[in-house]
């Protein structure tokens, strides 16, 4: 089978990358989805909150999903559900999806781009290396969610949260409306690792304690949990002796982050940075491999679905012109590989530094720049009353003020090309944390 585009993954970064593109003019495009139904992770979101940027309401999960999917159906877009993409191998200009179902076994399909959107899973327990039996009623906290919400069926009564991950913070309110008891939220961290609005409406309003800089250090149970003890942590995320506490539960959830689903990334080569466990990309949301895009979670992840949608529209609109040959037309013919790293096209590495922990996309082309470029970050610790510095070379280009910074809250900055262009021999782009 030939196409000219596959989208991995039919959830909000599929659904959004291929409508864009479509619109773009791609026509011959099939987004691969290995669920029964499109949406992704959405369907089993049924919480508001989300759409307030996109569509400018409060929508739930499937609500917001279910905009992208009829919009997509209208389009005609392909689409092929229960189907799984088991490698991704690039021959030539060519790349190669070989994806299985039941109706169809073994398929490959030679594309000309591929944008990746397989999202992210969560961090289990034998990551964590918790001591202790391995009894039953151990969840993470999206399985826990899924039971809930699209089973019905309750992981159980007695309820202690580990890590303060938007998806824990979520459930402890669930899990206290459905009847259950939840005990407390322990989190790592000296500070949470979810958004600040999600503290307040799952937690403050439902009087669950959350207990920063601690951590589980034993599950009580053979057959099933009966009790985990809790423990204070000094600096370095040790226990420290003589803290220990004892909570009587029947369940434990695990919300301690998201990973984003990079396997078939590795197997075709792609450039992964050690921070977000993402792709490394360029202004257009292309990785090291030419034709191969990435957007949404599996890049890394986000806070809001609606950053998602935004990042996955512009991922598909610049495969559409990888395509059509638009933005081959800047491009020398020697210029092949990994573009995303050498210094072509006027390319400007930007670096994070003091206090910044990653940002995407990595590397910006000026000649194939758009005249604004969003770049997402997250800083590594809480901040209050700092700025935001962006130093172009030694020429500082913005300076934005900033109450409060948070982990757990996505950051953004807009470059202006103009701004960019104007400044001579340009090679490296700084964003930081100004605290002076």
């Amino acid at each position: 089978m030939d196409k000219d585009l596959v989208i991995i993954g039919g959830g909000p970064a599929g659904l959004a990358a291929a409508i864009a593109a479509k619109e773009a003019g791609i026509n011959d495009l099939l987004i691969l989805e290995r669920d029964n139904k499109l949406g992704g992770i959405l369907n089993q979101c049924i919480h508001n909150g989300f759409g307030l940027h996109t569509f400018k309401e409060e929508l739930t999960g499937p609500e917001y999903a279910a905009r992208f999917e009829d919009k997509a159906l209208a389009l005609e877009i392909p689409y092929k559900l229960e189907t799984m993409v088991v490698d991704i191998s690039a021959k030539g200009e060519d790349k190669l999806v070989t994806y299985m179902n039941r109706a169809e076994g073994l398929v490959v399909i030679r594309a000309k781009a591929v944008i990746l959107c397989m999202g992210c899973r969560e961090r289990s327990r034998g990551a964590l290396n918790i001591p202790g039996y391995r009894p039953a009623g151990i969840y993470t906290a999206g399985t826990a969610q899924r039971y809930v919400n699209i089973e019905g069926r309750m992981p159980g009564k007695e309820v202690v949260i580990l890590g303060s991950g938007d998806i824990g913070l979520i459930m402890a309110r669930r899990m206290t409306f459905e009847g259950a008891k939840v005990k407390l939220v322990a989190e790592l961290m000296p500070y949470s690792g979810g958004l600040k609005r999600n503290i307040a409406q799952c937690l403050n309003d439902f009087d669950i304690p959350l207990l920063l800089s601690h951590t589980v250090v034993d599950i009580k149970g053979k057959e099933r949990v009966e009790a985990v003890v809790i423990a204070e942590v000094d600096e370095h995320s040790k226990p420290i002796p003589g803290t220990e506490q004892e909570v009587k539960c029947d369940t434990l959830l695990l919300s301690c982050g998201l990973i984003p689903e990079n396997e078939l990334s590795n197997a075709l080569g792609v450039s992964i940075n050690r921070v977000t466990g993402g792709p490394n990309v360029n202004e257009s949301l292309e990785t090291n491999i030419k034709g191969v895009f990435a957007c949404g979670n599996v890049l890394h992840v986000h806070d809001l679905v609606d950053y998602v949608s935004e990042e996955a529209t512009q991922a598909g609109k610049k495969a559409a012109e990888y395509l059509t040959g638009a933005e081959r037309e800047h491009e020398s013919e020697n210029n092949s590989g990994c573009r995303s790293e050498k210094n072509t096209d006027n390319a400007v590495s930007i670096k994070a530094t003091d206090g910044v922990r990653y940002i995407v996309p990595s590397v910006i082309r000026l000649n194939h720049m758009d005249d604004r470029q969003i770049v997402r970050f997250r800083v590594g610790a809480v901040y209050k009353k700092v700025a935001i510095q962006v130093l172009a070379g030694d020429k500082e280009i913005m300076n934005l003020k900033k109450q409060a910074l948070a982990p757990g809250e996505m950051e953004q900055v807009i470059l202006q090309k103009s701004v960019l262009s104007g400044i001579d021999d340009l090679k490296e782009i700084t964003i930081r944390v100004k605290t002076d």
